[in-house]
């Protein structure tokens, strides 16, 4: 895909809305001059292709224009979780050596703690006024900005999406040349999206698969209805009155939603495509769903660095409980024994996935390696396939924690608790969670003259990280169980809490 996609749509579909977000409405022509003129400013304050623009912020019209006049001009753009604080923003600017960092208005505060701690001459842009001393203002600048810019897009261009690893330190997923155009038509294939569509954009951008799945709109010319924030009954609501036909979305907002329908129905007729991705998504969950909505589920596994591997077709959901469907065509799948063997049938193994959606770490070379196994890349999930070809997620094989569709990582946190002067050791682990699968538990061993409560431990922890890291709960040991080696073994903690749950992740 060598043409920019979103000039050809202002070209064939001027007047056709491309993004609807609250009362506004913006059609094909104007974002497009818009992103000309969001390029032509990135360009005047010194970008040059594939330098990085970092951006922290709600879904809005200004940071799909940021985003579009980023691709137009072939740079990057490094979405922020805004959930980040202080020295986490500071960690993903500095790594990423982005150029510019743009925040929306909700968010200016949080980069501006973090602006202290930034290496190099980064320029700060805040989308909305007042502007901070040291910011400049996005919409001042777009006020003389030229829409005359030249064009070099390729594509969906170079992405970078940071992901936690194990270490706790945030790692980007690069992918230099952007998704392969191969891969951009099959999922567009096997989700059945078209042109007429109109896409529901409710989960936070920052979210590799929520900026995806919306960018796969706009490459059709369909139109994507923004919520800023997510609401179940406002996300309703916006179904009912725009006819939205497809949506993504994480099974802890899915829950929110068949609640807020089961309270008070929407007229969601329209409704023809609910993906579903970034954490497992329980049964009981699924029959609800599928009570209110009807067969309009589907599911995929995936990952930020590999992409969409395997999907589960709505007429599967409930008669193959558990699993997240087939492989997708394209996509090499291998599931590894310990000894380097492949599992059989039924059996469990390390899954492996080798494909042209498999990205990179940036500026990690040893992480990408200690990844890939003869050219497959693993992210430490362990799964099954049954004698079908559907393959079911059974254990993680790394210790991150999923919560509401979020990665967690336990060894940020356990650092932080240990820096605590009552603590002695602490374990991080997740426990079963109905509304987010999984909470952040910490387990602690205080110092013997110690005395201090688990809503200290968890308020000293909100001081120092996101507040979804922090511990929903804190339970207290003599002793943390650990090997001869002095590994912690966070199997014998975690089997006590998940016993009863039915479920291993």
């Amino acid at each position: 895909m060598s043409l920019d996609f979103l000039a050809a749509h202002a070209d064939a579909l001027p007047d056709k809305p491309a993004l609807i977000c609250g009362d506004r409405v913006v059609d094909f022509a104007n974002l497009s001059k818009r992103a000309s003129r969001a390029a032509t400013i990135l360009e005047g304050l010194g970008c040059h292709v594939e330098d990085r623009v970092a951006l922290m912020s709600f879904n809005s019209v200004e940071g799909a224009e940021i985003v579009s006049g980023s691709r137009r001009a072939g740079l990057v753009i490094v979405p922020v979780n805004y959930r980040l604080r202080g020295a986490e923003i500071a960690y993903v600017l500095n790594d990423s050596g982005a150029k510019v960092a743009v925040a929306g208005p909700d968010h200016v505060e949080a980069m501006t703690e973090a602006m202290p701690d930034v290496n190099g001459d980064v320029t700060f842009v805040a989308v909305d006024d007042p502007v901070p001393d040291g910011w400049l203002s996005y919409r001042h600048l777009m006020r003389d900005a030229s829409e005359g810019f030249a064009s070099i897009a390729e594509g969906l261009g170079a992405s970078m999406i940071y992901t936690s690893g194990t270490t706790g330190y945030p790692k980007g997923a690069w992918r230099p040349n952007g998704v392969d155009i191969a891969n951009v038509l099959q999922v567009i294939s096997i989700f059945e999206l078209t042109q007429a569509d109109r896409h529901l954009m409710c989960g936070p951008g920052y979210h590799s698969a929520v900026s995806f799945f919306s960018v796969l709109h706009q490459v059709l010319g369909a139109t994507v209805v923004m919520q800023k924030k997510f609401d179940a009954g406002d996300a309703l609501d916006l179904i009912e009155q725009h006819r939205v036909t497809t949506t993504f979305m994480a099974p802890t907002l899915l829950r929110r939603l068949v609640d807020a329908q089961e309270e008070r129905p929407r007229d969601t007729s329209s409704l023809r495509a609910l993906i579903l991705g970034a954490a497992p998504c329980p049964y009981a969950l699924k029959v609800r769903a599928q009570a209110v909505f009807g067969p309009v589920l589907w599911e995929f596994y995936g990952a930020t660095e590999t992409g969409i591997n395997t999907v589960l077709r709505p007429e599967d959901q409930l008669r193959k409980p558990g699993s997240c469907g087939t492989a997708v065509p394209g996509q090499e799948i291998r599931l590894i024994r310990d000894d380097g063997s492949e599992a059989s049938v039924g059996e469990p193994g390390e899954f492996m996935v080798r494909s042209s959606w498999v990205a990179e770490y940036y500026n990690r070379p040893d992480a990408t390696i200690k990844s890939l196994h003869d050219g497959f890349f693993s992210v430490g999930d362990v799964a099954y396939r049954d004698a079908e070809g559907y393959y079911f997620i059974c254990d993680r094989r790394i210790d991150m924690i999923i919560s509401g569709g979020v990665n967690i990582y336990p060894a940020e946190i356990e650092a932080v608790l240990q820096a605590h002067p009552a603590v002695v050791d602490a374990a991080v682990i997740g426990v079963p969670d109905e509304e987010f699968g999984e909470s952040v538990k910490a387990v602690v061993q205080l110092r013997l003259d110690a005395s201090v409560g688990g809503a200290e431990l968890i308020a000293f922890c909100g001081e120092r990280l996101a507040g979804y890291k922090k511990p929903r709960s804190v339970d207290f040991a003599d002793e943390l169980p650990r090997d001869a080696a002095g590994k912690l073994l966070k199997r014998t903690l975690r089997d006590a809490y998940w016993a009863g749950a039915g479920r291993k992740i």
